[in-house]
């Protein structure tokens, strides 16, 4: 597997969330980078796995909440967002 470049990114938001987001970081343990980029790869991973069952659905209409399962561990299996760093 090949490493990931980063690329900075400069952002605005309102005060109250950046001190939400800093206390957060440091609870945890990590850098508001890292905690950051977690929180938008989780974000792009839902949003990911309801356009792929939204797709399964036009396909094979209504499917059970064990093809659900099927569909969620294949999606995380092959999308890159879902893929969690190293600690």
């Amino acid at each position: 597997m090949s490493a990931m470049v980063a690329q900075k990114l400069s952002i605005s938001m309102e005060s109250s969330l950046v001190e939400v987001v800093r206390r957060a970081a440091e609870d945890e343990g990590l850098s508001v980078s890292t905690w950051l980029s977690e929180a938008a790869r989780s974000r792009a991973r839902q949003r990911l796995l309801l356009e792929t069952l939204a797709e399964d659905t036009a396909a094979r209409g209504k499917i059970s909440p064990d093809q659900v399962q099927e569909l969620v561990e294949k999606t995380r299996k092959e999308s890159q967002v879902s893929r969690r760093r190293k600690r």
